[in-house]
């Protein structure tokens, strides 16, 4: 016999995939968000990549100058 399952709940399954590091598990979920946002008109991915691009190019070299200052 069947049980009946309450609406919140989730039916079980067996888990096969592997599990995910933190770090992996919120860049997929912001790729997702970011994809969410182009579907919807809201935000321009192309744009949305190549600032994003020179915003992290700007603090590794920023980083990059900070560690030698704190060399000399």
């Amino acid at each position: 016999m069947r049980k009946k399952m309450k609406k919140n709940e989730s039916p079980k399954r067996k888990i096969t995939g592997k599990e995910l590091s933190s770090l992996d598990e919120f860049s997929i979920r912001l790729d997702i968000l970011v994809e969410l946002l182009d579907n919807k008109g809201i935000l321009n991915k192309k744009e949305y990549e190549r600032i994003s691009t020179m915003r992290l190019h700007e603090i590794s070299k920023a980083r990059a100058f900070e560690d030698l200052d704190e060399e000399l």
